[in-house]
């Protein structure tokens, strides 16, 4: 008959550790989903109940188990994933940044805000770089950067009757 797995022996600060993250509203979904798998298990509930609580697979359950005895409390982060990791220098990401905070009719474009796909062709061209959309994203997110969200309410009007129009003369 085979070795069931189960939740290996838990130090008390791993406890309050995974207690705490369990019931947060604010961190990352998956490590508050992994801390409730853990203490849902550490309670006595079956594998199956937790499975049915967080929404998730029998076989995820025992994933997360064997992740959680080998790792510790540092489980409940991703490990690196595989894939090319980004090359390029600090000038090169300079650049990009720099692009990315001025007006696109500043520098000669016709268009009057930027998008990824504006943003890597510009790039290439002016500078050859060969960055991907989601190259580009991931580095605008690592500088602080939120491109979507940015609005440039607060420039100039592009329509000089703007107020006229919206009967605020």
């Amino acid at each position: 008959m085979p070795k069931r797995l189960q939740v290996r022996a838990v130090r008390s600060e791993e406890k309050r550790e995974l207690e705490r993250l369990s019931h947060s509203r604010t961190a990352a979904q998956r490590p508050v989903e992994r801390a409730q798998i853990i203490v849902g298990l550490l309670q006595g509930q079956r594998v199956e109940e937790v499975a049915g609580q967080v929404g998730r697979s029998v076989a995820t359950i025992y994933n997360q188990i064997h992740h959680f005895n080998q790792r510790g409390v540092a489980f409940l982060d991703d490990l690196p994933r595989a894939g090319r990791p980004l090359r390029y220098d600090e000038t090169q990401r300079g650049q990009m940044i720099a692009t990315v905070k001025t007006h696109p009719q500043q520098l000669g474009s016709s268009f009057g805000h930027w998008t990824l796909d504006r943003l890597v062709g510009y790039l290439r061209e002016q500078f050859g770089l060969g960055v991907s959309r989601s190259q580009l994203g991931e580095i605008l997110e690592q500088e602080g950067l939120k491109w979507y969200q940015e609005k440039t309410y607060f420039t100039e009007r592009p329509d000089p009757q703007f107020a006229e129009k919206r009967g605020q003369s």
